[in-house]
């Protein structure tokens, strides 16, 4: 089992890249590619249809990520970490609000907090089964972590479908559910996960995973901060509080701001 997951993460290597979609001309294909997934295949969301992109008004507060076939350049998956959702001192910019009340998110700390959403990946691109899927989005994750450690971030909210929450508990990718599940164009779970943790914790789960997804971003943040569980990561607190962040999430509920 162990050699066909190496396979696997040699695979997608091989005939996959993730990169951030730093320019305009990228900022649209991730929005066509949404379109696709989400007004095409899914029928969820709204799409310009003359331009063919799926667009917000969050997309400019945020970074996204591509995921590419190396051979064609197509992009076949995308997702945006969106650091906007603070606005002059209090939570005000997050889309989950739209559908979660604001202190529920009360625990999270102001300005290292953002929130990550339109994790797309199209079936038409799809191939290799079961396997790949999952590492085509644990290769979304490698983008969003990336850009959360070049950008100091130390927690993630989101709303998720409970089964990419499972597929990215068994990498050692952790979140904790803020509340129950809520109606967002299908079944979604409010959660948060400290990065911190996740970095210290995570390859205990499952190391082969974890390395694929995390395991460069570790090795360089040990570099940074060294290797104990004490240590400050880009000025918050260590493993020890970051766990107790963890725990307080865990225990959090849905309560009007």
């Amino acid at each position: 089992m162990q050699d066909q997951g190496s396979d696997a993460v040699s695979m997608f290597d091989r005939h996959f890249l993730v990169e951030r979609a730093d320019n305009q001309s990228a900022l649209q294909e991730a929005q066509r590619l949404r379109h696709q997934v989400f007004r095409l295949e899914r029928g969820i969301l709204p799409g310009h249809a003359q331009a063919r992109l799926e667009a917000d008004e969050f997309d400019h507060a945020s970074h996204h990520v591509i995921l590419r076939q190396r051979r064609s350049g197509q992009a076949v998956g995308t997702a945006r970490l969106i650091v906007g959702g603070w606005q002059d001192g209090r939570i005000g910019g997050f889309p989950m609000l739209r559908y979660c009340a604001p202190g529920m998110l009360r625990d999270l700390p102001m300005g290292t907090t953002a929130e990550i959403s339109r994790f797309a990946l199209s079936k038409v691109r799809r191939q290799g089964g079961a396997c790949m899927d999952g590492l085509l989005r644990y290769g979304l994750m490698r983008g969003i972590l990336r850009i959360s450690l070049d950008l100091g971030l130390t927690h993630w909210c989101a709303l998720m479908e409970p089964s990419l929450l499972r597929l990215l508990r068994v990498a050692g990718i952790d979140f904790a559910p803020l509340g129950p599940a809520v109606e967002a164009h299908g079944l979604r779970q409010p959660s948060a996960a400290a990065i911190t943790r996740i970095l210290a914790d995570g390859a205990h789960r499952c190391p082969e995973l974890y390395g694929f997804v995390a395991g460069a971003e570790r090795t360089a943040c040990h570099r940074r901060w060294g290797s104990g569980a004490g240590h400050a990561f880009h000025g918050m607190a260590g493993d020890g509080v970051a766990r107790a962040d963890h725990n307080r999430l865990a225990q959090a509920r849905v309560q009007a701001a």
